[in-house]
Formats: C-alpha cells, structure tokens, sequence
C-alpha cells in the first residue's frame, strides 16, 4: 500500500507550537494524510503520549538541536541529547533505533544543518513548507539529497494546524511505524508539496504571540 504522511510536526509540546492532539489528527485526517509524524524540539514525550491516545497513525519523533543545526528522527522513543555534534546526533538516533533526516537544510531562521550534512543521515527533507526562502531552500535541498544519493522526504514543520499536510511524503509501506522508516531507508518513497502562503505564515504568528499574551 502506499501511505501518506506529513513527516514534520510540532505540538503543543513544543514552546513555539500551538497544535493540540486534537487538533493534529482532525487535521491530518482532513487533508487526507494517514499517518503523521510528531517532531517536538528536543522532546519526545508529547509524541509518544498521543501516539497511544488515537486510533490514527502517529510516528514518534523529535527534532533535536545539535551542535550543528536541527535534526528530525523518526521512530524515536527516547530523548536524544541536545548540543551534540552532527555526526554524534545521528549516532544516537540509530543507537535509539530511529532514522535521521536533515531537516530544512538550507532554510534561513531555522538553524539549519547545511554543509554538515554526510552520507550517515537517512534521508533529506527536501521540501519543508515552512522554509524560507521556499524555492531556493527546496532545490538546495534536492541536490544535497542527489550528491549523497539519499532518500527525499517532505514535511510542513507545521506550528499551526491548518498547515497540516501541505507537504507530505508518499511511501510504499505497509501502515506502520517501523514498515515506514525502513521503506525511507530504501528510497522507497516520494516528497510532495508546496510553501505556506504569506497569509497563513502571518496567521500562524498571531495565533503565537495570542497564545504567550
């Protein structure tokens, strides 16, 4: 079968995030996605918590601050250490049993991991709606997955729900977790998707700043 999965996704777990359990599978469901992976920063907890709490498909996962730039493993059920080294951090999310994927790695304003990217990682996420800018990020990112002949995926980095699902991964895999990181490591899957519209970039921070104020 094939699935098709928004790969990066923060929850009310994350500080800068305002998507609650709730809201992230009506979401997910309504974009017609049927399995999510929850990336909160350096934090695992929230996505093994509502993984058990629904019926649908939700990938454990984190986006871990290394040393040098953000990192997004998938099937991970462990906090991995922050401020760790590129190479250390993959480390890790393979000693954890997870996948590692270079996450927005050419977005401006994200911390992005860039030339710190080697043929250890998984996978590159070569299209992050939220990057900025969205064209250049995307291609950047393309030919860093075609120099290391590495899978490409697509996630939103989504922070406000009806983002949910803007980009998404197709993957030949049966409708698991541990199916679908393995079919990633194989190649066999295909990114899709496209940038957040200006409008609902500026929404997305009003509903931040309504939510600390």
């Amino acid at each position: 079968m094939q699935v098709k999965a928004d790969l990066h996704v923060h929850t009310v777990y994350s500080a800068d995030s305002i998507i609650t359990p709730k809201e992230l599978v009506f979401y997910a469901k309504k974009r017609g996605l049927n399995a999510v992976a929850v990336t909160d920063h350096n934090k695992v907890e929230g996505a093994l918590k509502i993984a058990k709490e629904t019926d649908f498909l939700v990938i454990p996962g984190i986006e871990v601050s290394s040393r040098d730039g953000h990192i997004v493993g998938l099937n991970i059920h462990e906090a991995i250490p922050r401020g760790l080294s590129a190479d250390e951090t993959v480390e890790r999310i393979h000693q954890a049993g997870g996948i590692a994927i270079a996450c927005h790695p050419f977005a401006l304003f994200k911390g992005s991991i860039g030339k710190h990217v080697t043929a250890k990682f998984d996978a590159v996420e070569t299209i992050n709606s939220s990057s900025f800018p969205f064209r250049r990020a995307s291609r950047k990112a393309h030919e860093l997955a075609e120099n290391f002949k590495l899978p490409k995926v697509a996630g939103t980095d989504a922070h406000y729900a009806p983002v949910i699902g803007f980009a998404y991964t197709v993957i030949d895999s049966e409708l698991n977790t541990e199916t679908i990181t393995k079919a990633i490591t194989q190649g066999r899957c295909q990114p899709f998707g496209r940038a957040l519209p200006v409008s609902v970039r500026i929404q997305n921070q009003l509903r931040f700043l309504k939510k600390y104020l």
